[in-house]
Formats: C-alpha cells, structure tokens, sequence
C-alpha cells in the first residue's frame, strides 16, 4: 500500500523546507568557524564530553531544567510542549513498527498513521490508543499555558514577555493550531471508524452522539488538511523565527562541551549562539535597564535577535551594564558579554591606530618580591584601598612587587567592553611580559575586572592569580595576620565581575565572618544587584547610573547593618554615592582590626 494521500503535501513540502534550510545554515556556519574550532569539535567527538553533551541536550533541550529552577510552571510549560512532542514522535514511530513490523513506511506514514490506520483498515494497538492520547494531552496543557503567558505572564514569574517579529508570528500562530487540530482530526476520525483513546475516542462519542455522520464525513477530510498544513507552515517559518532554536541549541550543547566559546571577533560560528536563543524572555526581567530606568529594548533577547536579523545598531549594541545577571538566567547558556562584545568591535567606526603605544618601553613598578600587587585604574581611584593593603602586606611580611603603584598600564579590559580588541590585546601583551620579567609567581588585584581579564585574556603559564578576598582568607587562615573580631553587623554586596564573572562568593563573607556578623541582602550572591557604574556601558547617563546605585543601596540599608562591605573599587564608588551607612572596600575593614 502506498502511504500517501493530498492531504500530506503541505507537510511533506514543509519538512523539505525546513531539513533543506538546517542543512545548509549548519554547514555554512560550521565552515566558517576558525580552524582551531573545528579541530576541537574533531577531538572532542571521540570522548566523554560526547555523552555530557547528549545527557545535557535530554535533560536542558527536552526536560528544561534549567527553568524548571526559575518557576516551575514555566519549566512545565516548556517541557510539556519540548519533550511531550517528542516523546508523541518517538512514540508513533515505535507504534507504526509494533503494528507494520520492521517494513518501510515513509515520513507522512508514521505522523499521520492514525488517518491511513483507519482509512486502509491497518492495525492499531489499544495500549499505543491510550499512551499517545495522554501524551497529546500533556502537550495540549503545555499549548494552554503558553496561550496563559501571554496574557499573565505573571503566573509563571514573569514580569515582561517578549516582542515577537513577523517570523515568530507566523510559526506562532501555525504553532497554535497544529496540536488542538490533531486532536479535532483523531477525534472524528475514532467518531467515523472507531478506536481511539481517552481523549480521542472520548471526544469523537461526543461528536458521534451531537454530529450527523454526513457531516462528520464531510468534516473529516478538511480537518486532516488542516493539521498538515499547520505543520507545513511551522516547518517552513522555522528557520526564520525564534523556533530555529529547537534545532540550533542542540549542535551549540556539543560545541560548548568541545570547549568551543564566542572569540573576541565574530565568527559563522556565533550563528550557533545568536539562533539558539528561544527569546523566552527569562533574561529581561533581570535586567536593571528595564527594571529600574523603563529601558525595554536593548534587552539580550533583542540584541540577539537584531545581530540574527543583520539589523543590531549601536546604541542596542552599547547599551547594556554587561552585569552577567541575564546570562545567569539564560536557560540556553549563551555566552551573552563576549557576543556584546564582539558585535561592537565589529560595529565600532574608530581608526585601528597605535593609539595607546605610550606605555612602550616604560616600567613604573616598584619593589621586589614575587607576590605582585596589580591595583588597577579603578583601585587608584580609590586610595584607601590601595592603603589598606599596604598595611595587609606589611602585617604579613609579604614582600610585594606594586605593579602600578606610581601609575602604570591598564589591565585592558574597558578597551574590550568598547570593542577595541587589538589596541587592548597590545595591553595585555606589554602587562604579561612585565610579569614574566620580574620572576612574578602570585598576582593580587583589588580589582574583579582585572582579575577576571588576567585569568581568561592573558598567557600566564605559572602565574596564580588572586582577588585580594582570596589571598585575604588565606592569610587569615595561616595565622599570617591576626584579626579582632566584634558584634558590628556587616552587609556585604556580591559584585558583578567577582560573583557571577568570578565565582567567587565565600572568601569575602568568610574574612566578614571573622570580623563581626554577616547580614545579606535580598538581592546576594548570584542574584545580586549591579551597581550601575559599569565600564561596559556607554549610553546612559550619570543620573541613570545613580538611580541604578540608589536601588542598590536601599537593599543594602534595608538589611540594618552599621557598614556596607564590598570588594570592588568601581561598586565601593557608586553605592558611596547613595547609602546611608558607611561604604568600605574588604580590605578596609580588615585593615582596621589588625
């Protein structure tokens, strides 16, 4: 028998579309990614990661647990439709087997099985009737819930949802129609023929009893059209909407296993970030931007959507705190800064000139030791932390070499968040050369945007590199330096570069700990609140800066501590300007227990 029928056409022409589409997109994008990329991917086939990567892909792409964690409704949601549409597929496939045996039957054949079931008098499994009714009825429930969020996101945690474009609109609304009119054609197909599950059969007595059966014959062709067409349309938009995600977010899995990451330049290969974002909108109600200065445009979801569509300008580009606090949440695990960042770099009309070469051949450190201290431009800015080391390190005997205690070469990050890539990359190579000239085996910093630039832009084979809180806490630990510990209450305000950037959460409240007691904000760790001073953001003004501050400090003052603790120069300086307790630097409060 042939499985065939008119009704499959516009199906089978969507999937055609679709496949077609895929495969040339993946190896577009996968030929023009570096070479040291596609070594990586070869590499890392033949290991372990290859497992990680399918568990990741069953348990994020299908299972969702990733939003399972921010509001379990939403997770349902999302696993409903995701792995209860797979599972409806898979499950057809091992129907048409169990009932036709090992023989070939033709894509159409296993999705629409129920028409041609009934239509050629094949067999059908009651146990297959009752399983894919109740799979088809998890994915109904998942439909509702999403037709729910747009009209109260709330329910399921959210404040905003996002715009949808016309691409998204189309698959949408083809989206919306698939599932209730497979149940519509199942159900009249059990009314005419009978079979069917609980739902199906269910509904088709229903209509069998309320129906003539003229009319449900009359009806049953059209609804079959119906459906397939709804898939075909789906098909077709999905490679130009938001649901391009289904099917790129599993290769981005497998790449970011290999190791592949976004680079400071743009690649093919950034497509694999860029479409894997399901513009859920997890990631803008995180954001400070909208949440306190009404901002609602230049969220991540709509920077990647603009660079996907060729339309991104530069005030979307420029435009955000680079904060980490959306990439947090972003249950796809796209490298959102590094993609901001290198989409200005590419946007940015500035001269590629030797503009920063007055550092060439100048040395301004001071001392010996192989213990560096690397201050930063925004820890000079601060002088009594700067201080307050000092007096740290004498307290231990450290013997420190001060790397830019008379001035010296920014780390080179601020050129990065502005896109200047190469003049920062020259930075970066004079600083790593001065290390390795004096024989430097440990390098603190007071600053998280410098400890962060140090670990992950710079070569520094044999040279450790720590945040002031961690070699603080080590001191501490050794009995190098003694402290007097009180009943002052400390809050402690997690910043964005050392929490989220860093990983770094414990070290700076075990040095509080052991000094007074430890209060936490509303807002702490991984959810911490930016400061608003960011480097990375070049658009809004010192006033929007401060509101963002202002935010901040009343969580912080709300927490009734006597100091406000933090461990960045840049944070120390923005929550100055707006708490109303005193604002101290880590190494201050230590400093002054000696």
């Amino acid at each position: 028998m042939s499985f065939f029928a008119p009704f499959c056409l516009p199906f089978m022409a969507g999937a055609v579309v679709m496949f077609a589409l895929l495969l040339v997109k993946w190896s577009t994008w996968f030929c023009g990614m570096p070479r040291a990329d596609k070594m990586a991917v070869l590499r890392g086939l033949p290991t372990r990661k290859t497992l990680a990567a399918v568990w990741e892909v069953v348990s994020e792409s299908l299972l969702h647990r990733r939003i399972f964690r921010i509001n379990p409704v939403l997770g349902y949601m999302h696993a409903s439709l995701a792995f209860g549409w797979f599972l409806l597929i898979a499950v057809g496939w091992v129907e048409t087997v169990a009932c036709l045996g090992l023989r070939y039957v033709p894509l159409q054949g296993h999705v629409f099985y129920k028409y041609f079931a009934a239509t050629e008098s094949l067999p059908h499994l009651a146990v297959f009737d009752q399983a894919m009714d109740f799979l088809l009825l998890v994915v109904l429930s998942g439909v509702a819930l999403a037709w729910g969020k747009r009209f109260c996101s709330r329910m399921m945690g959210m404040r905003r949802t996002t715009k949808h474009v016309p691409g998204d609109r189309v698959a949408l609304s083809a989206l919306w129609f698939v599932f209730p009119t497979r149940l519509v054609a199942e159900s009249i197909t059990a009314a005419l023929y009978g079979g069917g599950g609980f739902l199906t059969g269910g509904l088709g007595g229903v209509m069998e009893e309320y129906l003539s059966p003229l009319l449900l014959a009359r009806l049953f062709e059209p609804v079959w059209w119906v459906y397939s067409l709804s898939l075909g349309v789906f098909f077709a938009a999905l490679p130009f909407s938001r649901y391009m995600h289904i099917f790129t977010e599993v290769p981005l899995i497998f790449l970011r296993r290999y190791g592949v990451r976004a680079g400071d330049k743009e690649s093919s290969g950034d497509r694999f970030r860029t479409d894997a974002c399901s513009r859920c909108g997890i990631c803008i109600d995180p954001c400070q931007l909208q949440s306190v200065l009404g901002i609602d445009d230049v969220q991540s979801v709509y920077f990647l959507r603009d660079r996907r569509y060729k339309m991104l300008e530069m005030k979307v580009a420029n435009n955000c705190l680079m904060c980490g606090r959306c990439e947090a949440k972003c249950p796809v695990g796209i490298d959102l800064n590094t993609l901001r960042r290198n989409s200005r770099d590419t946007m940015r009309n500035i001269p590629d000139e030797r503009r920063y070469d007055y550092f060439a051949g100048v040395d301004r450190s001071s001392g010996e030791g192989r213990v560096g201290y690397f201050a930063g431009c925004m820890t000079m800015l601060t002088p009594r932390t700067l201080t307050a080391m000092e007096r740290i390190f004498a307290a231990a005997g450290e013997q420190v070499w001060w790397a830019d205690r008379s001035g010296g070469v920014c780390c080179g990050r601020p050129l990065k968040l502005s896109g200047e890539t190469d003049s920062a990359r020259r930075m970066m190579d004079y600083n790593a050369g001065l290390f390795r000239k004096h024989g430097i085996a440990t390098i603190v910093t007071s600053c998280p945007i410098c400890l962060r630039t140090f670990r992950e832009e710079y070569d520094l084979p044999g040279i450790e590199v720590i945040h002031h809180s961690e070699y603080i806490m080590r001191l501490i630990r050794s009995g190098r330096i003694k402290v007097g510990r009180g009943e002052e209450k400390f809050t402690y305000h997690d910043p964005c570069e050392l929490g989220r950037g860093a990983g770094i959460y414990d070290e700076p409240r075990e040095v509080i700990e052991s000094l007074g007691v430890l209060v936490e904000p509303h807002s702490t760790r991984e959810n911490s609140l930016c400061c608003g001073s960011s480097l990375a953001n070049t658009v809004i003004s010192d006033a929007q800066q401060l509101r963002i501050a202002e935010g901040l400090a009343a969580e912080l003052d709300a927490t009734g501590a006597s100091t406000v603790v933090t461990a960045c120069p840049l944070c120390k300086k923005a929550v100055s300007c707006a708490a109303s307790a005193p604002v101290k630097d880590l190494s201050e409060v230590v400093a002054e227990r000696l």
